[in-house]
């Protein structure tokens, strides 16, 4: 095994662990009838703005299914 390999067999034991203490945490708040902790945000979150994206972005792109802005569709 790689380095690269180790570690990310080591992340999805660190996330299991969390998974499962979670499930712990929520299980015994619910024997004792007490309201389980708040869950803890995901890192991996990307929140994405409201905003329009810059129409630069899609100056020389295809649109999906109808080929280039100045041709004609098949």
């Amino acid at each position: 095994m790689s380095v690269q390999d180790d570690l990310a067999a080591v992340k999805r034991c660190l996330e299991d662990l969390v998974r499962t203490v979670g499930q712990l945490e929520r299980g015994i708040a619910a024997e004792r009838g007490t309201a389980p902790p708040p869950a803890a945000p995901a890192e991996n979150l990307v929140t994405i703005p409201d905003a329009p994206y810059d129409s630069g972005l899609w100056k020389d792109v295809d649109d999906e299914g109808l080929g280039a802005r100045d041709r004609h569709a098949p």
